[in-house]
């Protein structure tokens, strides 16, 4: 008789106790952060290359990867955004870039990540790798995912946030491939221009949404450029006060 009565107990009580431990983690839910925060990767603009062996502080910017860097923060000022933070590769090429920028965002205070410096990482493609060593290919994308990790993450807190990052081609290939969730191996399927935009968008669940990827409107197309193909070297040329690309 007795044992009849306990497990009739237990068959009354449970109905009741499920319910209150599946509730008992919604309040958590809640909890959790409602801002989105969204991040602004720009590539550095055309600079003066000459040879991969030279050092870094030869490789600077050009007129018109001057002029491209201030087209891109008019574009930046004309979209009405509260930016937050303000990031920089330590290479000069980024460096500069940002500077150029910064003068039309004082309030932004600069800093820099050697995180986001230009390195090669690995490919399907046999002639973009070769030459390159395996240990400093594999170098490159641990630094990546480490700045990945970092950069690419929800906001804190219910503020909406706004971040600039300067940075580089290969860099920024490396980072859409990991937000669309997609093969790294892929990111020389895509080609980028200096000085383009790319905003990638990361929901309060850690969800991300790429809204744009290296957009160029800003940029005239004569006072476009790019890394590889038939892309052919420009020059700016100021003329009665107005720039024009001579070719």
């Amino acid at each position: 008789m007795l044992n009849k009565m306990i497990r009739a107990a237990v068959f009354i009580i449970l109905p009741f106790t499920i319910p209150v431990l599946i509730s008992s983690t919604q309040p958590r839910a809640q909890q959790k952060s409602r801002g989105v925060r969204t991040l602004y990767l720009i590539r550095h603009g055309d600079y003066s290359l000459q040879n991969d062996s030279d050092p870094d502080s030869v490789m600077v910017l050009t007129p018109l990867g001057i002029a491209q860097a201030r087209l891109v923060s008019e574009r930046l000022k004309s979209m009405n955004v509260r930016f937050d933070s303000f990031i920089s590769s330590t290479m000069t090429r980024a460096r500069q870039t940002a500077e150029v920028i910064n003068r039309d965002f004082p309030e932004l205070r600069l800093e820099q990540s050697d995180l986001i410096r230009e390195c090669t990482p690995p490919s399907w493609r046999k002639d973009a790798m070769a030459g390159i060593d395996t240990t400093e290919r594999e170098e490159c994308a641990r630094k990546l995912e480490q700045a990945f990790h970092k950069y690419f993450i929800p906001s804190p807190d219910d503020r909406d946030r706004n971040d600039i990052i300067v940075c580089h081609g290969n860099v920024i290939r490396y980072f859409v491939t990991k937000v669309l969730r997609v093969d790294t191996m892929a990111w020389l399927q895509m080609s980028i221009s200096n000085c383009s935009l790319t905003i990638v968008r990361i929901l309060p669940d850690g969800t991300m949404k790429l809204d744009a990827f290296g957009d160029y409107g800003h940029i005239p197309e004569n006072m476009r450029t790019f890394t590889g193909g038939t892309n052919e070297p420009r020059e700016l040329l100021i003329d009665s006060g107005k720039s024009k690309i001579n070719k």
